[in-house]
């Protein structure tokens, strides 16, 4: 499974994370910023305000909201070509013709 180990508010919905299998990157989140629980997050107080839990071992936020690790991860690494697929069968990306 996958963990978020480290998470650093970086301003602008951007969010420095380290994953449990090695990697780093950086995660713009604002597209995720939508419904009652993530309006108060655009915020940029409330934003920063981020930690990972203990539990869950994920970004949290005070209010109660919190996002899985590997949308974290998708939306860090969306446009690397070598986890595409893996993307894919996590349904982050639409499965096209020319890819099945």
């Amino acid at each position: 499974m996958l963990h978020v180990l480290l998470a650093r508010c970086l301003g602008d919905s951007r969010v420095e994370l380290e994953f449990s299998d090695g990697k780093r990157g950086v995660a713009n989140l604002a597209e995720a910023l939508h419904g009652p629980i993530f309006e108060p997050l655009k915020d940029p107080k409330a934003f920063a305000e981020l930690r990972i839990d203990d539990e869950l071992r994920t970004v949290v936020w005070p209010n109660g909201a919190d996002l899985a690790p590997e949308y974290l991860y998708f939306q860090a690494f969306k446009h690397d070509p070598e986890l595409q697929q893996q993307f894919e069968e996590w349904g982050y990306l639409k499965r096209t013709p020319a890819s099945t």
